[in-house]
């Protein structure tokens, strides 16, 4: 196998699974919403903004491709250093990704249910629901950085 193989796979499972993984979030703050909608038609729009929230960490998988790529090393003359660390990079990202946007949407779920009950918790389940995406957002800056140690 070529170093740019082992890198295109990290970058595959990058792009993948934490695509995967807002597919998942979006689904399970979704399903919540329908459930709710049949309780408070009227708090759609906060039902919307919650469902939408774990979609981030698929354009967070979509940007760490775009930042390696950005810095040249998806470069056919790729040593294998730097493709084993484009791979770690993509795997943690993609882990982290997918796991998050997950766990972010059950939070949010949890939310647009209590709304859906008639509770005025949408702005308090918004904060509470960056917490799991924070980690989103540091596996994208270590993708960064090995990008950038590499390069």
């Amino acid at each position: 196998m070529e170093p740019i193989v082992f890198a295109y796979i990290g970058i595959g499972l990058m792009v993948g699974l934490a695509g995967v993984g807002s597919a998942f979030g979006t689904t399970i703050a979704g399903n919540a919403a329908v459930g709710a909608m049949k309780k408070n038609s009227e708090a759609f729009g906060s039902f919307i903004m919650l469902t939408a929230l774990p979609g981030s960490q698929g354009l967070y998988g979509f940007a760490g491709y775009f930042l390696l790529n950005g810095m040249g090393l998806l470069d056919a003359g790729i040593g294998w250093g730097a493709a084993a660390a484009v791979f770690g990079a993509g795997l943690t990202l993609g882990l982290v990704g997918l796991l998050s946007a997950i766990r972010q949407g059950q939070v949010c779920a949890n939310g647009i249910a209590a709304i859906g009950s008639g509770h005025d918790v949408a702005g308090k389940t918004l904060i509470l629901a960056v917490f799991p995406e924070l980690y989103a957002i540091i596996a994208l800056a270590a993708t960064f950085l090995i990008g950038s140690a590499v390069g």
